[in-house]
């Protein structure tokens, strides 16, 4: 393990944050002397970020709370163009007006965890648009991309694993990395950014500005990336059945988002809990340290923890309470997720298998058979042992629901519309 001197890189290694660095030692003393002015980009493909986005949103805000200054840079103008990493084919091209309703909708999620304002160590927000869509073609193939050589670009894994695999790539998609790289230098010259942070299948990318920059005369600068982020059981992280987990509330419920922390793996609690909560190190080594059925008191921190940092306290602790009632007192509890159904569908029947696919509790009908199978699907707490049973008006409560469960952590409340 590496001793460092700077309060932001210490901060990261113990909580798990760093995969590779350019340079370690030249990093660590920039940012020992509060000077690492650093950034992370967001493309506005989504109304919504996403869980992995979210990690590299904690990097800026300890990056914060070590005296250093960070950019949230919004992919204006690179959403244009679509990242080919990790991609079979390419994105979706978006209209200049869904970018900017998605961006619209994308910026209020930052300053959960950043504190923005004018200050040396306040948070600033830009769009690379500003620049990227003033480019004049010829002078950019001149000034810029003569710094870039094709042979290297075609070793980068966003383009490599693309061609291995026989899937086409467009020419815009190849330039992404030429706007990406740009944007580092851009960044260094307005306001003395030296570190673009990303995820570990950013690496290429973000090296790429880095050494646009030595070639263009820029201040050194540097690549910082975190681990690719997985369950212990190697799955890829910030998938349910619902589909990804955003990060806004309208798009994936306070109550989803608590529920989704409190049924992590055991062996990952401690992993989450140094990277998605504030919690000090030392309380989350105790927490650590509990064994057996002690592990799900941890989980319901976590989950209560990282709820509370990203949409307040309160929401937090009504999430917190809707699970209490409906695990441990049965009940049917009004902030439970809801899903309407019409009263026409309701009253001509609407199978069990459908519903729980509306409701999002699985993915299909087969896996729907699959959960009845084992016993693990029930309506108003009554399990389902008939794959063709249809719920109609007789199934509501006296609240006027229906409530619909998988296993013991997940409720849904059907309601006519």
């Amino acid at each position: 393990m590496t001793a460092f001197k700077s309060d932001f890189l210490k901060t990261l290694q113990e909580r798990g944050f760093i995969h590779q660095c350019s340079d370690f030692e030249g990093l660590d003393a920039l940012a020992a002397k509060g000077q690492a002015t650093a950034y992370v980009g967001y493309d506005c493909t989504a109304p919504s970020l996403h869980i992995g986005n979210y990690l590299t949103m904690m990097m800026l805000h300890w990056l914060q709370e070590s005296g250093n200054k960070p950019i949230t840079l919004m992919g204006g103008g690179t959403t244009m163009v679509g990242d080919p990493s990790g991609k079979d084919e390419s994105r979706a091209l978006r209209s200049v007006a869904e970018i900017e309703a998605n961006k619209a909708s994308i910026r209020g999620v930052f300053a959960k965890v950043l504190r923005y304002g004018s200050g040396p160590s306040d948070a600033v927000m830009l769009d690379n648009a500003e620049w990227l869509t003033k480019l004049n073609w010829i002078e950019m193939l001149r000034d810029i991309g003569r710094h870039f050589s094709v042979n290297r670009m075609l070793t980068m894994d966003s383009v490599r694993l693309r061609l291995e695999r026989e899937q086409e790539m467009s020419f815009i998609e190849f330039n992404y990395m030429v706007c990406q790289a740009y944007d580092f230098v851009e960044l260094s010259r307005r306001v003395d950014c030296r570190l673009q942070m990303g995820g570990s299948d950013q690496w290429g990318n973000i090296v790429n500005g880095v050494d646009l920059g030595r070639r263009m005369g820029t201040p050194q600068l540097f690549a910082l990336t975190t681990p690719l982020l997985t369950t212990a059981s190697g799955d890829k992280m910030g998938k349910t059945a619902k589909g990804a987990v955003w990060l806004n509330a309208d798009q994936f419920s306070p109550y989803d988002f608590w529920q989704y922390w409190r049924n992590v793996e055991d062996a990952d609690v401690a992993k989450f809990l140094k990277l998605f909560t504030i919690l000090p190190i030392g309380e989350i080594a105790k927490l650590a340290a509990l064994q057996g059925g002690e592990i799900n008191e941890a989980k319901k921190v976590l989950a209560t923890e990282a709820t509370a940092l990203l949409h307040g306290r309160d929401a937090a602790n009504a999430a917190s309470e809707t699970a209490r009632q409906t695990f441990e007192e049965g009940a049917i509890a009004e902030n439970l997720p809801t899903v309407e159904i019409s009263t026409g569908e309701l009253e001509a029947g609407i199978g069990v298998l459908a519903v729980f696919v509306k409701a999002g509790l699985v993915a299909s009908n087969g896996e729907a058979r699959r959960q009845i199978k084992g016993g693990g699907v029930r309506v108003n707490d009554a399990a389902v042992t008939d794959e063709k049973m249809a719920l109609t008006p007789a199934n509501l409560t006296p609240e006027g629901v229906i409530k619909l469960s998988l296993g013991k952590k997940r409720h849904v409340l059907l309601k006519p519309a």
